[in-house]
């Protein structure tokens, strides 16, 4: 939990309920708030699938998404680890969610979860 929350801190992101810091298990549950597009929001996560240190996956219980879906990959590459994320979500609203996803969300959350990594990449290299 630590690690996330120092990668997102340009968001301000924070664990507020549940494991708020050090490792999260199987069935576990974390919320976050943090800072997107100007507004205060909270997601709420479990984590549905465990199997160190190759793959975990979070899903949202409560948020502002319709559905929200993170596999968290770990494969070694001969030089290091590769992190490999992937995101599958829905915006809410139907039409008009979709719509909001091509214009705005896919590129968000793109640029979110890059930064992300380049932070978590740094903190791993310098260990």
């Amino acid at each position: 939990m630590d690690l996330h929350t120092r990668s997102l801190k340009g968001s301000g992101e924070e664990a507020i309920a549940g494991i708020t810091t050090g490792l999260i298990g199987m069935g576990e549950e974390v919320t976050f708030r943090g800072r997107h597009f100007g507004v205060s929001l909270t997601h709420t996560s479990r984590i549905t699938a465990f199997d160190p240190p190759r793959h975990f996956r979070d899903e949202m219980v409560k948020g502002q998404f319709r559905t929200f879906t993170h596999d968290h990959l770990f494969e070694t590459d001969g030089e290091g680890t590769r992190m490999i994320d992937r995101v599958n979500y829905e915006a809410p609203l139907g039409v008009l969610g979709r719509i909001v996803e091509a214009l705005v969300l896919n590129r968000y959350l793109e640029r979110l979860l890059r930064q992300r990594g380049e932070a978590i990449r740094q903190e791993a290299e310098n260990r």
